[in-house]
């Protein structure tokens, strides 16, 4: 018998926004993956694998996650950071933040999203190189 508490609370979904919100002439956005096929075929494995685990060792497997949020949330600046003027940006701790931006931990039920969500930021930003290849490898590492 297998432990009926998983991961898997959010239900079935895509790992990544699939289309950017670019417009085609027509009014309609354009339908674009910004996403690499290897690290969209990546990020559905990691999805599949991470809602078979049973919770308690998803939540023994966060620390591995939580270090590729930050790497990738590293490659992109915060949603504020492309609004704020630079002064704001090199200030002390406290006037423009840390220089590093922090994803929040939400827990076990929501990082495949939070790792979603910063990949298609990171290729949005146009520094995608290299997430194949860490996306393997955090899958691989979670057994």
């Amino acid at each position: 018998m297998t432990d009926p508490r998983t991961t898997d609370t959010a239900g079935a979904g895509s790992p990544a926004p699939a289309v950017s919100s670019a417009s085609s002439g027509s009014g309609q956005p354009a339908p674009v993956d910004l996403v690499a096929p290897e690290a969209r075929v990546e990020l559905d494995r990691i999805r599949r694998r991470w809602a078979e685990l049973p919770l308690d060792r998803a939540e023994a497997r966060m620390p591995l996650l939580r270090r590729l949020l930050a790497d990738l949330a590293a490659r992109t600046p915060g949603p504020m950071a492309k609004h704020l003027p630079q002064e704001a940006l090199s200030g002390p701790d406290g006037v423009g933040g840390s220089q590093e931006p922090e994803v929040p931990d939400l827990g076990p039920a929501v990082v495949v999203d939070q790792l979603a969500v910063l990949v298609w930021d990171a290729y949005a930003d146009e520094r995608g190189d290299g997430i194949p290849v860490l996306l393997t490898r955090t899958r691989r590492e979670l057994r």
